[in-house]
């Protein structure tokens, strides 16, 4: 006959049968992931669902297409000081947006110290990139819509150019600017000390962290598709 088992936090389970449903039923948890870091992975997984479509279906349109596929380096260059410069915006948004993934990291790493002031300044920093990176897009939609670039039309090759870039960049810098949002909300909570009235806790940094990289890494594949290819 079996004996009954001592649990970790002192606990007896019955012996048998009864104790493997006790144990089932005790609603005890296997790994200790914070609730909220939880549902972030899960929206973050959907949203890889979501980009990933959009990116295959950009990769299929571009590959079935008859008419030529615009140059990135022709669409996308500035004229600086009299001279053609290809890609010079886009590689400038991307040095600005992968900086801000070394402030976000910062963020988090001073945040488990509960150092708030270098929080929250850090924080600022990071939200004042993304900021930054929306302001150039916005820039970049605005030439090429004055150039004459449409969701149905494109000037400079095929029509589906267009559509395919507004919507995906377009649904990319809706989500840097609400992280943008969602960061100066949580830094100014770390500045009032909201966290430390509860428990001193900083999980809630390391949440947005995630958010933040996860919003990076997409525009490296945006980058790499749309300017590169």
């Amino acid at each position: 006959m079996s004996e009954a088992v001592m649990t970790e936090s002192g606990e007896t389970l019955p012996a048998g049968t009864k104790g493997v449903v006790a144990d089932f039923s005790a609603d005890m948890q296997s790994f200790h992931v914070p609730w909220g870091k939880a549902m972030m992975w899960i929206f973050l997984l959907s949203d890889t669902f979501i980009f990933s479509c959009f990116l295959v279906s950009y990769m299929t349109v571009r590959i079935s297409t008859v008419d030529p596929w615009p140059n990135p380096s022709e669409v996308f260059g500035l004229t600086m000081f009299g001279a053609d410069v290809p890609l010079l915006l886009i590689a400038i948004m991307t040095f600005v947006l992968i900086t801000s993934s070394g402030t976000m990291a910062l963020a988090v790493n001073y945040g488990y110290r509960k150092d708030r002031k270098k929080t929250f300044w850090l924080m600022v920093a990071t939200a004042a990139l993304g900021a930054t990176f929306v302001g150039m897009q916005a820039f970049e939609w605005t030439k090429l819509i004055m150039e004459g670039v449409r969701p149905w039309q494109n000037p400079f090759g095929a029509a589906q150019f267009g559509s395919s870039f507004f919507m995906i960049t377009g649904f990319h810098g809706m989500h840097v600017s609400a992280g943008v949002i969602y960061l100066l909300v949580v830094a100014n909570r770390v500045r009032t000390g909201f966290y430390e009235e509860r428990g001193g806790k900083y999980e809630i940094v390391e949440i947005a962290g995630l958010y933040w990289h996860f919003v990076d890494l997409v525009w490296v594949f945006i980058f790499a598709f749309f300017y590169l290819w």
